[in-house]
Formats: structure tokens, sequence, C-alpha cells
């Protein structure tokens, strides 16, 4: 198996780093994280990350500290550095560039356009990534490809929307882990897309037309009354 790559999330708020977490690790990243700044020394020193994804407000020790820090160091001046925060300020930018940072990105973010940075950064820094394996699920009558966007039951195609098939994925991804409405927000549509929670429902509702064998008795998305929804994955078999 090729090494995944790994990176270090420098961020005090827990939502936003379980958010980074999980589209780094569905772009095949391996994810250290530290909420203040003398764990974000320890572990870049420790652990020798690929790139280090660094916000600006922490608690104790400034991201710029941090920053100006690790390029003193020698065995951490080259980590490539992208710059989280919320100040979005010409000059906040400018202080962190100079003081070594390799990129910028202010909060609220699209984890797609950062995703995008955190490559840009890599391959400027290490060269072209090593293509990663083919990726995809696949148990008992249901195969969902995460490369071509593709879904089978039976060995027949699905047609999905993209939103439709990127709420599947994810599902299937954790199995029997229950999701409330707004965490299946902020995971799949993205906590820079403002639309009400009973979208969810609407989705759930089409995506069960599509692959449960009796959308009104849904034995794959499961509704958890009270809390959201879960992906039963018992119910396709071996």
């Amino acid at each position: 198996m090729t090494e995944r790559k790994k990176v270090l999330v420098v961020e005090d708020e827990q939502d936003i780093r379980e958010l980074l977490r999980f589209n780094l690790e569905q772009e095949g990243f391996h994810v250290v994280e530290a909420g203040d700044g003398e764990l974000a020394l320890a572990l870049a020193r420790r652990e020798r990350p690929a790139v280090i994804i660094l916000d600006i407000m922490l608690p104790g020790m400034s991201g710029l500290d941090i920053c100006r820090t690790l390029r003193q160091e020698e065995e951490t001046a080259r980590v490539p550095i992208v710059m989280l925060t919320a100040k979005a300020a010409e000059s906040d930018k400018v202080v962190g560039l100079e003081i070594g940072a390799d990129d910028y990105v202010t909060k609220p973010f699209s984890p797609r356009e950062l995703l995008a940075r955190v490559r840009a950064v890599l391959r400027r820094a290490q060269g072209p990534e090593t293509a990663r394996p083919h990726q995809f699920y696949e148990r008992g009558r249901l195969k969902i490809d995460f490369d071509t966007y593709q879904v089978f039951l039976d060995k027949e195609e699905v047609r999905l929307s993209l939103r439709e098939f990127e709420l599947l994925a994810f599902l299937a991804r954790h199995p029997n882990r229950v999701f409330e409405r707004l965490h299946l927000l902020d995971m799949v549509w993205g906590r820079d897309t403002y639309v009400e929670p009973r979208t969810v429902d609407v989705h759930i509702r089409r995506l069960r037309t599509r692959v449960e064998r009796d959308d009104a008795r849904p034995e794959l998305i499961q509704t958890v009354r009270g809390v959201g929804y879960k992906f039963n994955d018992a119910a396709l078999g071996d």
C-alpha cells in the first residue's frame, strides 16, 4: 500500500477540525490534529507532516508565532503551511505570507477549495502526488464507485444526482453511525452552503426511491426517530 501523506491540522474549534479531517481523509491523507500551539509544535517536530493547515487565532501561542518558529527550525523550515483564519484583511494575509506561509484561506471556507490549495502547495514542494488506488464500496447487491461517481444495484447502474451520490457515499463510508441532519449538511453540503435542514429529508426520500427495494419500508437508509439517519449495511447481506 502506498504511504499516505500526513497533514497536521492546527485548529482550536473541534467542529472545524472534524470537517477538515473528514474531507482530507476522503482524499487519501492521514490527519494529525492539534488544538493549541504547544501541541502543534510538538507534533510538527515529531510527526514530520507533508503539509500543515494552521489557524491563526489559537489559545496561548498564535498561528503566526507557530509559523515563525517552524520556519526557524531546520527540520520544519520547508514544510508547506496553509494559513486558515477568520481574518480577511489584506494586511493579515501579507504578514502570514511574509513570515513563511505558503498560502492563505479565509473562513468560512469551501472544503474543496482548501483541498485544492493543499494539493497545490504539495505539488510545488514535492512534485506530483502518487496516484491513489481506485476507490469503491462493494457489498451484496450495492457497488459505489467513488472515482467515477457511479452506483450499481444488482449490477445495474442507478442514476443519481451529484448531491444524492455524495449523500449515499458519505453514509456508506460510515455504516451504522447515526448522523443528525445538521451534521449531514456540514459534511455533504459544506459549511459554506446555507440550506434548510429539511433539505436532507428531501434528498433521503429521493435516494430511497432509487436504492431501496421498498422505499416505504427502507432497510438500507434508516431513520432514527428524533436523531437523524444511518446506513444499515447489514441489509445488503454478504
